[in-house]
């Protein structure tokens, strides 16, 4: 069983997250096959390693003992991986995309650099919309792609990476919290049609019941940089202020500056996750492992 680390590789995901379904989802493979995998290692073992409880998973006697062995056997097999590479030299530039928000307000210069060094080779960043980087992926035009929203696709593996919070952002003074009601009384740059914070913030309305149809909007715009830039330069009008909504991680110089106000709805919190995103293909390959462990790492 040790020259196939892939069931092991199994088990100590299963291990770490607690869970049968969310072990699936990073891994990239069918609950069943999980489930096979780990019914095989059992068998293997004559003994019981894993038992499923209410509210997740617990490991026996045996199964903290294979997580130990398991966990030195990973770890030699990176340290050697990574020598590995260093023979290979292979000089390549590593291709990734990025969202809008994540490539131009989360993933500094210095990140971009620091990844280079980490991977020994050139990082290039794309930055588009979710829809398009998921395509790249499947065109196999980029490595690993950053995005806003999980554009399901069987052939690719989505791993959790950061929260964001969506917020009402202003040129003017705005209450720090507001009330439904208090949408009305601005103005409003809104996302175009087909944008996944557009999507969010729709659902979010109608959950409470806010018609959008009714909101003073004086432009939709395609992107964040362009939300910030059509704020800026609005005229500044405490009595009817000018708003739109916006990740928290592309205003927070702004706010730190004063030159732009954020504000929350009363009792609603609008979060979303950011995904890691990769081709199945690329499951074991070092320089995407290196890439996905670092970003993971909260290096950038």
């Amino acid at each position: 069983m040790l020259k196939d680390f892939v069931k092991l590789e199994t088990f100590l995901t299963v291990a770490r997250e607690r869970s049968f379904s969310k072990a699936s989802a990073k891994l990239g493979i069918s609950q069943p096959a999980v489930t096979q995998q780990i019914k095989f290692i059992e068998k293997y073992l004559s003994c019981k390693i894993i038992e499923r409880k209410k509210n997740g998973i617990r490991l026996t006697a045996e199964g903290e003992e294979l997580y130990k062995v398991a966990t030195r056997l990973e770890r030699e097999i990176n340290s050697s991986e990574k020598d590995i590479l260093k023979i290979i030299n292979k000089k390549m530039t590593f291709r990734l995309g990025a969202s809008y928000t994540i490539g131009t307000y989360i993933i500094p210069g210095e990140c971009l650099n620091d990844m280079s060094r980490a991977i020994n080779n050139d990082v290039n960043l794309s930055v588009d919309i979710s829809d398009s980087i998921v395509q790249k992926l499947r065109d196999k035009k980029l490595d690993v792609g950053l995005i806003e929203s999980p554009v399901m696709d069987h052939d690719l593996i989505y791993r959790e990476w950061l929260e964001d919070e969506l917020v009402i952002v202003s040129n003017v003074h705005i209450p720090k919290i507001v009330k439904t009601e208090d949408l009305y009384e601005y103005q409003w740059i809104c996302r175009d049609e087909g944008s996944h914070t557009r999507r969010i913030v729709t659902e979010v309305f109608e959950e409470l019941g806010v018609s959008c149809k009714s909101f003073d909007v004086l432009s939709e715009v395609s992107n964040t940089t362009a939300v910030l830039q059509t704020i800026k330069r609005s005229k500044k009008n405490p009595d009817k202020p000018v708003v739109s909504i916006i990740s928290k991680h592309a205003i927070v110089d702004e706010v730190a500056k004063g030159e732009l106000f954020e504000s929350r709805l009363i009792g609603y919190s609008m979060t979303r996750k950011f995904y890691i995103v990769y081709s199945k293909i690329n499951k074991h390959n070092a320089y995407v492992d290196n890439v996905v462990d670092y970003i993971l790492g909260g290096q950038c």
